[in-house]
């Protein structure tokens, strides 16, 4: 349906279903009232770990000024380094997905309509993505338990101890990948059968009025 003002000759089209309504809004998918508690605990994470970055970068101008400025190199600066970078990346995993912000190169995935992109997301999340995560985290919790019994530390000389909290981040990133694909499988199925409820759309159009 759509009005008309016939002072400015300005339509607003409100949308007749879900589908329509996606259309409208960027391709989205809808939210979910869980889908958007989920959210939330890996937004309030990922915001909290980008500080690493700022760290890293921290860590490599201060390393590169002291070699080159002061001929002072240091191994546990460079580990510190990649370590950072390494959490931060790996804990960035659910945030991009949260936000759809993964890089996708499926040529072909870009020409189907909305509706067959949901389908493809909700079965393979459901048969691919989600078994595969929790197959990593059985295979990651013994492999980070392996490091901290062992007191592994870096072969390097000067190099960092303690290196099970590094690798403690790897099942915490497959955790929250799976908090973000669960977060993400009640989006398709809000759209393709309306369960979870979705959550009103707001039709920025609307909110000018």
């Amino acid at each position: 349906m759509s009005e008309s003002n016939q002072g400015g000759g300005i339509e607003h089209h409100h949308p007749h279903n879900l589908e329509e309504a996606m259309l409208i809004h960027h391709r989205e998918l809808p939210r979910t009232t869980f889908s958007k508690a989920l959210d939330a605990i890996v937004d309030f994470i990922g915001i909290q770990f980008s500080w690493l970055w700022v760290l890293t970068m921290g860590f490599i101008i201060y390393s590169v000024v002291s070699r080159y400025a002061f001929a002072q190199g240091s191994v546990m600066l460079e580990e510190i380094q990649w370590h950072l970078a390494g959490a931060a990346w790996l804990v960035g995993l659910s945030y991009t997905m949260v936000h759809d912000m993964h890089v996708r190169v499926d040529v072909l995935h870009e020409r189907f309509s909305l509706k067959a992109k949901t389908w493809i997301e909700m079965l393979g999340i459901t048969f691919l993505l989600l078994p595969f995560l929790v197959l990593a985290l059985m295979e990651f919790i013994p492999y980070v338990m392996s490091s901290f019994q062992q007191g592994e530390h870096s072969q390097a000389p000067n190099g960092l101890p303690y290196r099970w909290i590094l690798k403690s981040f790897l099942p915490l990133s497959i955790i929250l990948l799976i908090v973000a694909s669960i977060s993400r499988l009640s989006r398709t199925t809000a759209f393709l059968f309306h369960f979870p409820k979705p959550l009103p759309t707001t039709n920025s159009t609307d909110e000018s009025e």
